[in-house]
């Protein structure tokens, strides 16, 4: 649940932090998620990718959980500004210590081959998205077991809090498919889930199109906005670009250096759309490889050397946010007041590396990660004006991630989530963290995770307080917030964005007109 909805509907019902009941009603029709009513119709998205595999287990995140929430339902529905809703789970509550979940399941749902959706279904899919070694199977990393309470109540037992499971519970790790179809090869081929379309296949050509039709009978029409669905991928951003140029799809995901053709051709842009930061983790903060890292001022020097507006303007022609912090605006974890704590100032940073002992500066050598070359090319000059000599590292990257996992960049240059507090807490911050393979921590620090995560309704403020911290120790070296560039074609469709998203939730679309 996005935390700082969470907060508002636990204020309003009045409920402790000791008692974290998560209300929603009983029994409730899940909303239709974007404005509009019209229905009919196809719809064509140029998407970057398809699965490589239907099984609900290797869902992803963004652009990769997409496609799959055109077939597959999840227990809970994440609104357009974040808000969780019912969808095949009608209400659910947590334990006193928030380490059992129990959800309360609709009754009158099956699956496309005609099973039946009950909590034994809920139980298999869980079970086999916690084994499928997924690339979101951390989701589930807290989850114990899965209790059968009755056909239509499941209970979720977690090893300990997870102040984000019900956010993974309308994400990858919430999607349901026949428990008859998972773990089946057909699955990797066919998806069988309970969702509103069901996949075409004497239509589909994997690797060109994919074509879904609505479901007969399906328990919520007004998710059915259209009668027909394609999916026509396009892994290159020009290629999406001419896609929608040409009329082969009605809306797409673009680039900075792809958005003023878009806009002269009169394409429709989503505004104010920002999911990802981009900037320096400065990861060896006991100055194991670089020892210069290890002391505060020089990790803040880099901050000041970096001019962060001239840098959006000459790489993103200015479709973004200069940024000091790494939590966004719609985590509930953002203080306003972090952004211009490092305000460009090259004079104060050659006098912090002065007095850390460094007046002539260091080496800093980071990973060449393809892609990312003119960042890092303008970053390497401003921090080279201050004293500080980049080297860059040609990196692999079929080994990029495992490289970094085993602690061998002092820093990376890199895109990175900016949502929900307790997902980016454990991406970039914790010591179970992907960006912290040195796993730093403090006692201090630590006191302000375990706060959050058994902080009930309140975990959003208390994640503020992990936020002032790791910026203050200058942890990281953000440079800017992202726009994201999603574009389509106003005469035909409208499409609202999905907060914390690459690309809009398939519910998000409706006729235009």
């Amino acid at each position: 649940m996005k935390f700082t909805a969470r907060v508002s509907a636990l204020a309003a019902l009045g409920v402790t932090a000791a008692v974290a009941v998560v209300g929603c009603s009983a029994g409730g029709s899940t909303p239709a998620s974007s404005g509009g009513s019209g229905h009919g119709g196809t719809l064509t998205l140029g998407i970057i990718a398809e699965p490589t595999s239907w099984d609900p287990s290797q869902a992803h995140v963004g652009h990769g959980l997409q496609p799959f929430q055109v077939t597959y339902d999840s227990l809970l529905l994440r609104e357009p500004d974040g808000t969780l809703t019912p969808m095949l789970a009608t209400s659910w509550q947590y334990n006193d210590d928030n380490t059992a979940l129990t959800l309360d399941l609709r009754d009158d749902v099956t699956f496309s081959d005609g099973a039946a959706f009950d909590a034994e279904a809920v139980k298999a899919n869980l079970e086999n998205f916690k084994s499928g070694n997924g690339r979101q199977a951390s989701q589930l990393a807290a989850l114990e077991s899965v209790d059968v309470v009755d056909d239509d109540t499941v209970t979720l037992n977690l090893s300990q809090p997870d102040p984000a499971l019900e956010f993974y519970l309308s994400q990858a790790a919430g999607l349901m498919g026949s428990p008859a179809s998972i773990g089946t090869e057909s699955i990797i081929s066919t998806p069988v889930g309970s969702g509103p379309y069901v996949m075409d296949t004497a239509s589909s050509v994997p690797g060109s199109q994919l074509v879904f039709t609505a479901r007969e009978g399906y328990w919520n029409p007004d998710l059915q906005k259209y009668d027909k669905i394609v999916l026509k991928s396009f892994q290159e951003t020009t290629a999406r670009l001419n896609a929608i140029l040409s009329g082969q799809v009605d809306a797409t995901i673009l680039d900075a250096p792809t958005a003023a053709q878009a806009k002269s051709a009169n394409l429709a842009q989503i505004e104010d759309y920002r999911v990802d930061w981009q900037g320096l983790v400065l990861m060896d903060r006991d100055g194991s490889i670089v020892p210069a890292l290890a002391d505060k001022r020089v990790r803040q020097a880099i901050n000041y050397a970096l001019d962060r507006d001239t840098l959006l303007e000459s790489i993103l022609l200015g479709y973004g946010k200069s940024t000091d912090q790494v939590f966004g605006p719609d985590s509930g974890a953002y203080v306003d007041d972090l952004d211009g704590t490092y305000d460009y100032d090259p004079a104060k940073a050659k006098k912090l590396l002065a007095d850390a002992g460094y007046p002539d500066g260091f080496d800093l050598p980071l990973p060449a990660i393809p892609g990312f070359e003119t960042p890092l090319a303008a970053l390497t000059q401003q921090l080279a004006d201050v004293g500080i000599r980049v080297q860059s590292e040609p990196v692999s990257t079929s080994t990029f991630l495992a490289d970094l996992a085993a602690g061998k960049f002092p820093a990376v240059y890199f895109n990175y989530f900016q949502g929900e507090p307790w997902v980016a807490i454990n991406q970039l911050i914790s010591t179970n963290a992907l960006y912290n393979p040195f796993k730093t921590t403090t006692p201090e620090l630590q006191q302000l995770i375990d706060a959050v995560q058994t902080g009930g309704a309140e975990s959003s403020e208390l994640a503020k307080k992990v936020n002032e911290y790791v910026t203050d120790e200058a942890w990281f070296a953000p440079v800017y917030r992202i726009d994201q560039i999603y574009v389509y074609k106003s005469d035909v469709v409208s499409v609202e964005k999905q907060i914390q998203s690459a690309v809009p939730a398939i519910y998000n679309y409706t006729p235009a007109g």
